[in-house]
């Protein structure tokens, strides 16, 4: 299948690549499918693309490179829903944004993709230590760089 995308133009994908997120992702409910990019080989984040709208992609990234402690409890009813029989067939990613001058991840908001079916959904956590602003990196500032 092709996919149109606004930043890496028509990129052909595997059908059976297609993640189904069978109730969107918060605050974009009518898109429910997706496919992963990886712009490098060795690169640690992924654009979550939308299959339905080009301009729709998200970067994304695993969460345990960031922050080895977090966990990302998946209740039984989830699991029904992904159709997942087992957890370690799960895969865990999370949302990425600039915030200021730093990576930030959304911690309270991951990402559960069944790695057998591609079903998929995003999690609410009420975990208090996670939050939707975890700074995983700064950024340097380019300009004072160039005139230091």
């Amino acid at each position: 299948m092709n996919v149109q995308t606004t930043r890496f133009g028509t990129v052909e994908v595997d059908d059976d690549r297609v993640l189904e997120f069978s109730s969107g992702l918060l605050g974009f409910s009518s898109y429910t499918r997706f496919v992963l990019l990886q712009p490098d080989e060795d690169g640690v984040f992924f654009w979550l693309q939308s299959v339905e709208a080009p301009e729709l992609a998200f970067v994304i990234t695993d969460p345990q490179i960031w922050v080895p402690e977090f966990e990302a409890i998946i209740r039984k009813e989830q699991m029904v829903t992904l159709q997942l029989e087992r957890i370690e067939d799960a895969q865990v990613f999370v949302i990425v944004n600039k915030y200021d001058n730093s990576l930030t991840a959304n911690l309270q908001g991951p990402l559960v993709l069944n790695l057998r079916n591609q079903d998929a959904m995003q999690l609410v956590l009420a975990d208090k230590r996670w939050t939707t602003r975890h700074q995983i990196a700064q950024l340097t500032d380019e300009r004072k760089a160039a005139s230091a």
